[in-house]
């Protein structure tokens, strides 16, 4: 078990990485389409490519840091059912979904999407549009993300096990603090009980002036 949770920290520390570096490319995304934007109201130029390289830049940050969500516990669940049962009984749940789903999931996807990009290489595939850029990339992005998710998933099933015997802590738990929409309606109640305090100091001056 040393061994797989040495393979388990390995591909832990490639996702998060990997999700780390790709956030930027937002950023990129964002750049583009403000300058698209710009270029289109000052020159009345633009063109397709434009618009394809940030559906390839989303679809980039999507797929290839789906690992990295699956590492930090983000993806969706439904457990209203299982979060009744006791921690040992739900991570039982988790291995059977991993086996039993997300692997052989991970898995069929690689297999029907391989043949499509090697279709889209070998042919040059380009896009339909005008101005478009070629497919190949974009196409391979499908089986890359899914091989990280599958890696993921497989260092999750590892750290399951391992809680199981009594060797890791809870994998279960959220390695990062609040999300962003936890922090952004902290500091709202923040300023709103401010303003309060704010509103009531200033009403109590304003009587002490009246007497």
């Amino acid at each position: 078990m040393s061994t797989l949770l040495k393979l388990s920290a390995l591909i832990d520390r490639l996702n998060r990485r990997i999700g780390h570096s790709v956030r930027w490319l937002v950023l990129v995304a964002v750049l583009v389409s403000a300058v698209n934007a710009a270029v289109r109201k000052a020159f009345n130029v633009s063109s397709n490519g434009f618009l394809e390289i940030q559906w390839y830049l989303f679809a980039a940050v999507f797929l290839l840091a789906s690992g990295y969500t699956l590492l930090n516990q983000e993806h969706v669940k439904i457990d209203v059912i299982a979060g009744r049962f006791s921690k040992r009984t739900q991570i039982w749940i988790d291995i059977i979904g991993i086996c039993a789903f997300l692997l052989p999931f991970v898995v069929v996807v690689i297999e029907l999407s391989m043949p499509l990009v090697i279709k889209a290489y070998t042919s040059g595939e380009m896009s339909s549009n005008a101005g478009g850029l070629i497919r190949w990339p974009v196409f391979a992005l499908l089986p890359l993300g899914f091989v990280f998710l599958g890696l993921q998933g497989l260092s999750e099933l590892i750290k399951r096990l391992a809680f199981l015997q009594g060797l890791v802590p809870d994998p279960t738990q959220k390695l990062q603090g609040k999300t962003a929409e936890e922090e952004l309606a902290e500091f709202l109640l923040q300023k709103e009980v401010a303003a309060r305090e704010a509103a009531l100091l200033s009403g109590s001056k304003t009587a002490g002036v009246k007497k």
